[in-house]
């Protein structure tokens, strides 16, 4: 009974591991963004906020939008994690999908939380998928081809375990890091006032179109059956944590301009 039982455990463990790590930057990726958000939020911004979110912070909901994916009753809002356009394209330009992507995912949030009519429960639940789109905005895979998924369909080994390129950059590079979300807030890039109101102007189609641009450079630095192993992180890893902070930092943009 005893062995039953630990067998059953560690078919669990390994199912909640895989079924928590795809599609989405990791959740230390995303308490990464919301951790450095709070560090740019002005003080009414904060209190407001807190009281929305009933004192939780934005690094503990920020992982809300994933964790319903498992409800059937959140089905419409799967594509809002992400939009797929061709690499010689843009947002403005490319097919949209007709169930919503990201920009439209984060302007329904914005204009629910906005509305005068709406209910505290309505835009504390809007405004957790909020801060979790703004982070997968800023994932490259996240603005990637409908054909292979946004990556998903990409594959090669990680230190020869069979993985893809959207994984690898939502996870495998982060976890192999291995630092907290606090650790990684704390030690983002010091950057100047100037640097900080730079990395705000646009819009959130600039955004995309910027994340875009990434987008291309991933898919160009890995061949489809290809092993990749430290030097990856090595090129690559300054990437994720810089667009870590980028996201952290313009959320805190958009939730000052909300409340």
């Amino acid at each position: 009974m005893k062995t039953k039982l630990t067998y059953i455990f560690i078919v669990l463990f390994l199912f909640s591991f895989n079924g928590n790590s795809s599609l989405r930057w990791n959740a230390t990726g995303h308490r990464t963004v919301g951790e450095i958000a709070e560090n740019y939020l002005k003080s009414s911004t904060k209190r407001k906020i807190k009281k929305l979110l009933h004192g939780k912070s934005l690094a503990f909901v920020s992982t809300f939008a994933d964790e319903i994916k498992s409800d059937k009753r959140y089905n419409n809002f799967y594509t809002w994690h992400y939009v797929n356009m061709p690499l010689d394209s843009n947002y403005e330009d490319s097919e949209k999908n007709p169930k919503g992507d990201l920009a439209t995912g984060i302007a329904y949030c914005i204009k629910v939380i906005k509305d005068e009519n709406s209910s505290d429960a309505d835009k504390a639940f809007y405004l957790k998928l909020l801060i979790h789109f703004i982070g997968d905005l800023h994932q490259p895979m996240h603005v990637g081809l409908a054909e292979d998924k946004g990556g998903n369909d990409f594959k090669f080994k990680w230190f020869y375990k069979n993985t893809n390129l959207h994984r690898v950059w939502d996870t495998e590079m982060i976890n192999g890091y291995n630092m907290s979300y606090i650790e990684l807030a704390k030690n983002a890039a010091v950057l100047t006032k100037e640097q900080v109101k730079a990395i705000q102007k646009g819009s959130v189609e600039n955004w995309i179109n910027e994340t875009h641009q990434l987008t291309k450079k991933v898919y160009a630095s890995v061949k489809e059956d290809e092993n990749l192993r430290y030097r990856y992180s090595y090129d690559h890893f300054k990437t994720v944590r810089s667009q870590l902070q980028i996201a952290g930092i313009r959320l805190a943009k958009v939730l000052n301009d909300l409340f």
